[in-house]
């Protein structure tokens, strides 16, 4: 489709106005595809601050910023008028410094982190990759200390580092938020994974649905339900709790570090990656409800 005059010009007075753009799904505290997310995990190591446009709240913007730079996809990122790239142009120029250089800052440190990989959390990372010749495993951690693993190909600038005789690839900021955190293996009836820990980081504690519930009445505890929208949908979040997708890890994160905080999702699984991430930011009472609504449900009751 062609791009209409008053699009091409709400455009160029976007791109006038702000020295850096990302024109992304969602917003800076709540992206709202994994693509956005990562571009936003990078700008915010590299610069403090930068405009965004959410192309969802913005049909016309959405559809003509792919034709006013020829650029297919979303997100996108301008930087004095002109068009740097997508998510994946982004993360290459941070991991080979490019990004750095753009923006005037002093180049990324690069020393490899020192990490310790439990023999249970090898063993697990060895099985998942022994059918993935030629890939390697990367690990990233965003500023506000969500991590993920993947595998992928090695990149030409990956900080690598290895620990129990497994070999892990690092972009500049994550490798430097990853020195000192072990790596474990963690099993409940609920499922497996992997688990990071950082340092100085609170325990988190297990907790069943009726000391929850205890706590609860007592009002002992924030309780914060970590479920997709559609999860929510099908059975309803328990009164009082906050909703992490709807107000964001970045507004929770304002209560008191030693605010008693914990996470419930359907079984008890995706919630410990939420309750690790406020762990790794200074909550020093921390709880993770096993198995989450579906325990509830059972036990409590709606």
């Amino acid at each position: 489709m062609a791009l209409d005059t008053p699009t091409r010009e709400r455009i160029e007075t976007l791109l006038g106005q702000h020295d850096v753009v990302l024109f992304m799904k969602g917003t800076r505290q709540q992206p709202m595809c994994g693509f956005s997310a990562a571009a936003i995990n990078t700008l915010n190591d590299v610069i403090p601050s930068y405009h965004t446009v959410n192309v969802l709240e913005d049909p016309e913007i959405r559809e003509g910023i792919k034709e006013f730079g020829q650029w297919p996809t979303i997100p996108q990122l301008y930087v004095k008028g002109e068009l740097v790239g997508g998510s994946d142009i982004i993360r290459q120029m941070y991991t080979s410094g490019e990004l750095h250089t753009l923006f005037g800052q002093a180049a990324p440190d690069r020393t490899p982190p020192e990490i310790t990989i439990t023999e249970k959390a090898a063993e697990a990372i060895r099985g998942g990759m022994a059918n993935a010749q030629g890939m390697a495993l990367h690990l990233e951690i965003g500023p506000d200390h969500s991590a993920g693993f993947q595998l992928a190909p090695a990149g030409d600038h990956d900080i690598v580092t290895v620990a129990s005789g497994i070999e892990v690839h690092f972009d500049p900021g994550s490798a430097a938020r990853a020195n000192g955190i072990v790596i474990d293996w963690v099993s409940t009836v609920q499922g497996e994974g992997l688990s990071l820990k950082f340092p100085g980081a609170a325990e988190i504690t297990s907790i069943g649905v009726q000391e929850l519930k205890a706590k609860l009445d007592a009002g002992d505890v924030v309780l914060v339900d970590t479920r997709p929208a559609h999860n929510r949908a099908m059975v309803e979040p328990i009164a009082g709790a906050r909703i992490l997708e709807n107000e964001g890890y970045e507004a929770l994160g304002q209560l008191p570090k030693d605010t008693p905080i914990a996470f419930i999702c359907n079984v008890g699984v995706s919630s410990r990656a939420a309750a690790e991430r406020f762990a790794a930011h200074g909550f020093t009472q921390v709880f993770n409800v096993e198995g989450g609504m579906d325990a509830w449900m059972r036990e409590i009751g709606g």
